[in-house]
């Protein structure tokens, strides 16, 4: 088992990290940190292996080599695109699921656990439609309560798959503004893909650039001053 880094300001590593399914290899050699206090985005063209590597750090999928950071409900909140049917339950409520890991399926709330989702509806801004059917929403609002839950879980880390991918533009902004706050003022470490590389670049801390099945990690300011964004936009036909 992979011990934990002496360095405390790293949530999360991975070293000689290959990914796939099965005989299928998606990528390979893998060697990353994720940092405390940052907020990190992952690109990469389609098919690149994106949803598949932070699906494997989420602990949903084994790995096929390489070591890795243990991780838990208690350790990071996940946000996936798959698209969630919640029975029935209103948006408090699943947002409310978030504090699962500390009570229990039919746990009970305490006082605590109901200001912390009220925290966390305020501030992704749902809180206004607390009490509507989780199944009435857009898919955008979806996300949106989804991302309240994850924060209800209050982890030292949280993996979203494409958080912005239904937002408007000023809502993409909105959202990557709230994540550095989080990172910035609470310490949280924060990994997510992307599409919107213009948004990366201003607002994240560090990039993780997928492609031809191995990653190429830095600062925007870096990899812009190198010509590795220039040469990534090129190859992987993504655009700005």
């Amino acid at each position: 088992m992979y011990a934990t880094p002496e360095d405390k300001s790293i949530a999360l590593s991975i070293q000689d990290l290959t990914t796939g399914y099965g005989n299928k290899v998606v990528s390979m050699s893998l060697n990353a940190a994720l940092y405390r206090g940052k907020v990190t985005c992952l690109l990469g063209a389609n098919g690149a292996g994106k949803s598949t590597l932070l699906r494997t750090l989420a602990g949903y999928q084994p790995y096929l080599s390489g070591e890795m950071t243990k991780v838990s409900p208690e350790t990071m909140g996940v946000v996936l695109t798959e698209r969630i049917e919640a029975m029935g339950l209103r948006v408090r409520e699943v947002v409310a699921m978030g504090r699962h890991p500390y009570t229990g399926y039919f746990g009970r709330l305490s006082d605590a656990d109901e200001n912390i989702i009220d925290e966390a509806l305020r501030q992704v801004h749902v809180e206004h439609f607390a009490q509507r059917k989780f199944s009435s929403l857009s898919d955008g609002e979806r996300q949106k309560v989804m991302i309240a839950k994850a924060l209800a879980q209050q982890t030292p880390m949280i993996l979203m798959d494409e958080p912005s991918a239904f937002l408007d533009f000023p809502s993409k902004v909105e959202l990557m503004l709230l994540l550095r706050e989080l990172a910035h003022t609470q310490e949280k470490a924060i990994l997510l893909s992307t599409h919107d590389v213009g948004i990366a670049l201003k607002m994240a801390d560090e990039l993780w650039l997928m492609q031809d099945q191995n990653m190429t990690i830095g600062t925007p300011q870096e990899l812009l001053q190198s010509g590795k964004i220039d040469s990534f936009l090129g190859e992987s036909k993504m655009y700005v």
